[in-house]
């Protein structure tokens, strides 16, 4: 029989994410979640065997940087960069490396310390790595002065709702909802809480996506603690409700991500190739799944990530947000800790803050955002270029 090597995730940290006017250096904020993860699991610095860490801006070897504030064992650190997915990624590499016997404990570390305004490149001496997604929106719709990523998702976001015959209302009403939900997360960016009108009225991004329904610029860091089973059982804290991931898998673009429509050249159809292939995987349904943080980079990804994660159908969808069935009382509770929206988006950091979320939502410590009685988890982190990462957490009593 097969050793089962299902990591668990044993410590989490996360430090509150803020504006890049009052960041402090990407070193310093990946330290402070390091050690808070590491406090949280029990165990020094000393018992990691790698450490994986992401990061979207930075030089080569940042993550050496911040990683050596932890201490200098001479062990691993190996740099991830997949976009928005990065966090996530460096937790999917972690994963692996335990699965494969390379590591007992593993630490991830995601971080950014970004420039305010909207995404650009670093780079204008070579190829756009986005180069074919934005060949594709040149050619099947009409180009206007905006930045290419509110482009993209903004003509996801007309398509949808011209085929649902929708007004742009029910899209305001899922950063509602993500206001509301981050009043009880005091490590969340914005947390007053919006009306549909005053989102609505907020200055225009892209139509029909105003300023209210794009995430911001955010700085911060996250961090996990993954170990096999065994080294679980010889050092993990007893008596406490322990974590497991469950299953995880990343994909990439398929030839349907190019074919002209604006919700797979954002990657809608990534995301259900990734959550059905999970699914089966794990033996989980859809229907099972507690509490989901799922990647709201702008409203309209919330919307078409209901749909590829499975919590609805396409017919069930104005529905599912009007009725209210991802909030509270509920079907199941989306993005308790108020999502990229509200929580902030620090792109190295995001999967991982997501990854502290579910930890702390399945441990019961998640405080006045608590779902009751929280025992599978969904995470959905999502990157253009491209690269999403969908993964099941289980309590294990």
């Amino acid at each position: 029989m097969t050793e089962d090597r299902r990591p668990f995730v044993i410590g989490v940290g996360m430090t509150t994410f803020l504006r890049p006017s009052s960041s402090q250096p990407y070193d310093v904020m990946a330290e402070e979640a390091g050690r808070e993860a590491l406090a949280d699991a029990g165990i020094a610095y000393s018992d990691v065997g790698a450490v994986f860490t992401g990061y979207v801006y930075g030089e080569s070897t940042s993550g050496q940087r911040a990683a050596y504030r932890l201490g200098l064992t001479g062990v691993p650190v190996q740099n991830i960069n997949n976009n928005c997915a990065t966090g996530s990624s460096a937790l999917y590499s972690a994963r692996q490396a335990i699965l494969a016997g390379d590591a007992e404990c593993v630490l991830v570390l995601g971080f950014e310390q970004m420039p305010p305004g909207a995404l650009s490149m670093v780079y204008n001496d070579r190829v756009h790595p986005l180069e074919r997604h934005i060949q594709v929106l040149s050619q099947h719709f009409e180009l206007e002065a905006a930045p290419p990523m509110p482009q993209m998702f903004g003509q996801a976001a007309r398509e949808w709702l011209r085929e649902r015959e929708l007004s742009a209302s029910v899209l305001a009403d899922i950063a509602v909802k993500a206001r509301k939900h981050a009043a009880n997360n005091p490590r969340a960016v914005f947390r007053d809480a919006l009306t549909r009108e005053q989102i609505l009225a907020s200055p225009m991004v892209f139509d029909p996506l105003n300023k209210l329904q794009c995430c911001p610029p955010t700085c911060g860091a996250a961090a996990a603690v993954l170990c096999s089973p065994d080294f679980l059982r010889k050092h993990g804290i007893q008596g406490r409700v322990q974590v497991r991931l469950a299953g995880q898998v990343m994909t990439s673009d398929t030839d349907s991500s190019f074919t002209g429509r604006a919700d797979t050249l954002v990657g809608s159809q990534v995301t259900a190739n990734g959550a059905d292939r999970l699914y089966a995987a794990t033996g989980i349904d859809p229907r099972d799944v507690d509490v989901v943080e799922l990647h709201d980079c702008f409203t309209i990804n919330e919307a078409l990530a209901y749909e590829g994660l499975r919590l609805c159908t396409a017919d069930g969808l104005p529905a599912f947000i009007s009725d209210g069935e991802g909030s509270y009382g509920g079907q199941v509770v989306v993005n308790p800790s108020g999502g990229l929206l509200s929580k902030g988006h620090p792109l190295g950091a995001t999967g991982l803050a997501q990854c502290a979320e579910l930890v702390w939502q399945l441990r019961g410590e998640a405080g006045a955002r608590q779902v009751e009685g929280a025992r599978i988890a969904l995470q959905h982190n999502i990157g253009l270029g491209g690269a999403c990462v969908v993964g099941l957490y289980e309590r294990v009593s």
